[in-house]
């Protein structure tokens, strides 16, 4: 396991000691129930700590009676069990009928007066009853509480603590979108949770150590941890997956293993993966707004405020990174566009002339230039009676279309995100023990392509690759030049300029 006790040392300190309702709201798979777990451990002897979860508690929530009684038997569960009998017998007998949630209320009271300890309420899976009108009963009475220990009145939970995806203090969300919802929530005493809870390369790097420690792998852990923030910015089960593929897998701890982790992750489903797409088919302006981002390389503003950017950093699809809209990471980026680019079904690729490959691979290597020449005869042959908007809009999406098929199985690609701007991107490939660099961009004359040249050769020489390839998408009744091979700083840039109204060309 990935070391966090850091992370559970802050929250005592700043959060538990400072007796604060919170909520812990992040994505889903994000280790939000093992960091309640850890808590637990950690708080169990100084505070009497009621963990309970909503996890398949729907029957809980029909009415305010049946919330009280499902509640009053979850607080005896656990205080039996937590080895507090007298404390138990509390909850033994049933509510009252008449005032359910005020019985129910005046039992939290009498269990914190008796305790010797604090007492801290931590519940998991809060989103099962985020949109139930009898659950906001509940936090009211958490919220009239709150205020009334506070003040020193009464004695109740020295804190509270809500784990789930929704931060309940922002219901519209999440409650009936296509209804108007006010924002005011009972919740509202409760404190900003910030903490990053993502892990670092370094917090990586604690769990690397047991693994070698246990298996003696030779792997260079700083190197691993690196590389598996970078395809996952740290977002646990993508760190967690891919590390249990490459055990179970028995891949080599190294780059390369890494890279047949990636692939091989992406080619699979999980919940986490059909999550992001349910969630792009569910609400159009946030997949509108996605494919702005990926296909046309559009700088989107970060604006809290926007509900598309809420509802995609609410999920942990998408980040504010330096007041702009980022994909979170590399593998959802590669993910969200594999499905961007079977869910445009770019017309005749599927049965075209230009798929076999054969023509693409030898010895089980890839022949990139053979792959972008013919991709240009394509482009020219089957698009030329395209609108020119079209192509400028989705001559990326037509290029990952046509790559796809010929590397499926074999390889996969990754968008570089720190690249991205309006006219250019850069595409990495692996195929096998292959890593191709593709930056690809709108032609916009002569004088623009040294700027291309300076920027792949930098990029290039920032990955240890010697080799790069420009691909430019040029809206000219000709194309203004042949493919050619060029050195430039050091660097070999194969260019191909894909002009899709040269008609003479076909």
């Amino acid at each position: 396991m990935v070391d966090i006790s850091p992370k559970i040392d802050q929250i005592i300190s700043q959060y538990i000691a400072n007796r604060e309702y919170f909520t812990v709201n992040r994505a889903r798979q994000y280790g939000k129930t093992t960091l309640l777990e850890l808590l637990y451990q950690r708080l169990k002897g100084e505070y009497i700590v009621i963990d309970i979860s909503f996890e398949g508690k729907e029957d809980y929530f029909k009415t305010l009676n049946t919330l009280a009684e499902g509640l009053v038997f979850e607080f005896q569960k656990v205080l039996k069990r937590a080895g507090y009998p007298a404390l138990a017998q509390i909850f033994q007998q049933p509510v009252k009928e008449s005032l359910p949630i005020q019985d129910l209320g005046e039992r939290i009271t009498i269990l914190c007066e008796r305790s010797e300890k604090k007492v801290i309420l931590m519940a998991d899976e809060v989103d099962k009853a985020a949109d139930n009108q009898v659950f906001l009963t509940f936090l009211g009475l958490l919220r009239d509480k709150f205020m009334m220990y506070r003040k020193g009145r009464e004695a109740s939970f020295d804190s509270v603590i809500l784990a789930g995806v929704h931060d309940i203090k922002n219901l519209k969300i999440k409650i009936r979108p296509e209804e108007e919802t006010s924002y005011n929530s009972p919740w509202n005493i409760s404190a900003d949770f910030s903490m990053d809870l993502s892990f670092s390369p370094r917090e990586i790097g604690t769990m690397l150590w047991q693994y070698e420690n246990d298996c003696h792998t030779g792997m260079d852990i700083p190197l691993i941890s690196e590389l598996l923030y970078m395809y996952t910015e740290g977002y646990p089960f993508l760190v967690s997956g891919l590390c249990k593929l490459m055990d179970e897998n028995l891949l080599p701890w190294t780059e390369e293993g890494v890279r047949s982790a990636v692939k091989s992750l992406l080619s699979r489903t999980n919940t986490l993966f059909d999550d992001i797409i349910k969630n792009l088919e569910r609400h159009k302006g946030f997949r509108d707004m996605v494919e702005v981002i990926l296909l046309q390389g559009a700088d989107v503003s970060y604006i809290g405020s926007n509900p598309d950017i809420a509802r995609g950093e609410m999920y942990g699809i998408i980040k504010n990174e330096s007041g702009y809209v980022k994909i979170s990471n590399q593998i959802f980026e590669s993910y969200i566009y594999e499905y961007l680019v079977s869910l445009h079904g770019i017309k005749n690729l599927t049965l075209s002339q230009y798929f076999d490959k054969s023509v693409y691979v030898a010895d089980g290597r890839l022949n990139m230039e053979m792959v972008l020449e013919r991709f240009s005869t394509f482009l020219r042959a089957e698009y030329r009676d395209e609108d020119g908007r079209f192509i400028e809009r989705h001559g990326r999406l037509l290029f990952l279309s046509f790559l796809r098929p010929i590397i499926n199985g074999a390889g996969h690609y990754a968008v570089e995100s720190e690249t991205r701007c309006n006219t250019r991107m850069d595409l990495v490939v692996f195929y096998g023990v292959q890593k191709f660099i593709i930056e690809i961009k709108i032609w916009r004359g002569e004088k623009y392509e040294e700027a291309g040249y300076e920027q792949l050769a930098g990029y290039l020489k920032a990955q240890g690759v010697k080799k790069g390839y420009l691909l430019s998408f040029c809206d000219n009744k000709r194309s203004p030049r042949r493919d050619q091979l060029l050195q430039y700083k050091g660097c070999e840039i194969y260019e191909v300029v894909a002009a899709y109204r040269d008609f003479t060309a076909v």
